[in-house]
């Protein structure tokens, strides 16, 4: 994999490549000039100076600067000079005397979207394996022990080159196939199938099967087996010979070791590396999958109280650099409110550019995320929720829409370029911890304490099926959901709605309660 190391010296880099445009475009040499052209390409102002008279210049008269930069006309009052620049995530007005040079400003930038701008000439820092011709194996995520078991090939393996279409000559090469192919789209998927692999080639090492190309039928039903009752095994990733008490797994995590060994296997049968599938059926399929029971629900009125302690805690307060923690924390609980999101497509991917907002031309906003299977989607948001999204734009020094070209964090960190996973989750929680404090009822208060946004999913995906009635398929879509027998569950948690929607449905507008008939 080629990587890029940025200089360390004050200057910025005299060479600088922006690869996010086709074809690759050479940015400017001089730091000022690199600063125009990434206000630009991202969309946002990052190191600019303002004197009352470039003000009037730009915008024409005073009372035009000031509604368009108060707190630069604010600062201005004081200093002869005042510099805009862009700094975790937002801008920032400062005093010439104390803002961050345009070199500094502009290299933490460049370091910032390392994806996309890159140091030339590429050929100095290409890493050893690449410059050599290497690919970067990605399964040597696996344990050594686990790729030496691996290397062999057993009774099932297609020994036939013309019919065994995946090329591979043993078990480790086509397990990195299927990994390579079927899990690295997703960092999660990525850990999470690698983590089930090894898993099986525990259970082989310790009953003394394998290699996995020799496992029959009844060879991985003794191991679906055991995946439901390990009682006092073999923990998965211990060293052969190990033995240590294992709790037993939840339904989610049997559905998912074996749905895991179920594709592996189907993989190597479709693909010719071997002569016969002994997984078939193996995973359950849809019966795993029937088997959700959202019950992590709060109840509405809890839900409205949270969203009036949001509502009032912003009531008032202006959209200005000083309250940007306020209005990053509103813009959080709305966004897990009113668009159902789960906690990982709301964490910035700059690989992706997602998730994004966008505006269309009537000022309806939608929010663009990446959800599981790195399938993409849009989900349009209420009104309130534009609302919060357009004044926390503007505490951040954004511009009240975003544009075309902005590939920035939807949500900024204050340390780090972007709030990740961690950071969201405090935010929600700090949420209904303050709530949780000021309720009355215990029983409300020990709930909000154990609630997590996901719990906010779960409420938007009732809302939706359950109070609003929205069609299945529509709220599938919404929500992001891979079955709509998923989305379904959410209307049988609420047996009087259904009876509603049966009654409304087949009402031909008669009374039927007194018929005799």
């Amino acid at each position: 994999m080629t990587r890029t190391t940025a200089p360390t010296d004050g200057a910025a880099p005299a060479a600088w490549v922006d690869h996010g445009v086709v074809p690759p475009q050479r940015l400017p040499s001089e730091p000022a000039a690199i600063a125009a052209y990434l206000s630009e390409a991202l969309g946002h102002p990052v190191h600019e100076r303002w004197t009352w008279t470039r003000l009037i210049k730009v915008y024409g008269a005073l009372p035009d600067a000031r509604r368009a930069k108060p707190t630069v006309c604010r600062l201005l009052i004081d200093v002869p000079e005042v510099v805009e620049v862009w700094q975790g995530g937002r801008l920032r007005a400062l005093p010439s005397g104390e803002a961050a040079s345009v070199e500094s400003v502009v290299r933490s930038l460049l370091n910032s979207h390392a994806r996309r701008f890159k140091a030339a000439p590429m050929a100095a820092s290409v890493s050893s394996d690449a410059a050599a011709g290497h690919d970067v194996d990605t399964s040597t995520a696996l344990p050594c022990n686990v790729v030496e078991w691996l290397q062999r090939r057993g009774r099932l393996a297609n020994p036939h080159d013309d019919t065994n279409t995946l090329g591979a000559t043993d078990d480790h090469a086509a397990a990195a196939a299927f990994l390579r192919e079927r899990a690295s789209g997703s960092r999660h998927t990525w850990r999470a199938y690698t983590a089930e692999l090894q898993r099986l080639v525990t259970w082989c090492l310790a009953h003394g099967r394998g290699p996995l190309s020799d496992l029959t039928r009844q060879d991985l039903l003794a191991y679906r087996q055991w995946v439901a009752h390990p009682g006092d095994g073999v923990a998965p990733g211990a060293v052969a010979g190990e033995r240590a008490p294992v709790a037993t797994p939840s339904p989610r995590s049997q559905a998912r070791a074996l749905a895991v060994v179920a594709s592996l296997f189907r993989y190597w049968h479709d693909t010719g590396y071997l002569l016969g599938n002994p997984a078939a059926g193996l995973g359950g399929g849809s019966r795993s999958r029937a088997g959700f029971k959202p019950q992590r629900f709060v109840p509405e009125p809890l839900m409205t109280t949270c969203d009036t302690w949001v509502a009032s805690s912003i009531a008032g307060v202006a959209p200005a650099p000083e309250a940007v923690s306020v209005w990053r924390r509103a813009a959080i609980w709305s966004l897990f409110r009113y668009a159902g999101v789960r906690l990982a497509e709301l964490a910035w991917q700059p690989a992706t550019g997602l998730p994004r907002l966008d505006v269309d031309e009537r000022g309806g906003w939608t929010l663009q995320v990446l959800g599981k299977g790195s399938k993409a989607r849009s989900i349009p948001l209420p009104q309130r929720c534009g609302d919060v999204l357009h004044r926390y734009r503007l505490a951040r020094g954004l511009p009240a829409r975003p544009t075309a070209l902005e590939h920035l964090p939807l949500i900024h960190g204050q340390k780090a370029f972007a709030l990740g996973a961690r950071g969201l989750y405090d935010e929600v929680k700090a949420v209904l911890l303050a709530v949780a404090d000021e309720v009355q009822d215990e029983a409300d208060a020990l709930l909000l304490r154990s609630v997590s946004p996901h719990w906010l999913r779960h409420a938007y995906a009732r809302t939706l099926v359950v109070d609003k009635g929205v069609p299945l398929p529509a709220a599938q879509a919404l929500l992001g959901h891979a079955s709509v027998q998923t989305t379904a569950e959410y209307a049988k948690t609420d047996l009087s709605k259904l009876r509603e929607f049966v009654e409304r449905g087949f009402s031909d507008g008669t009374a039927q309660s007194g018929s005799t008939r």
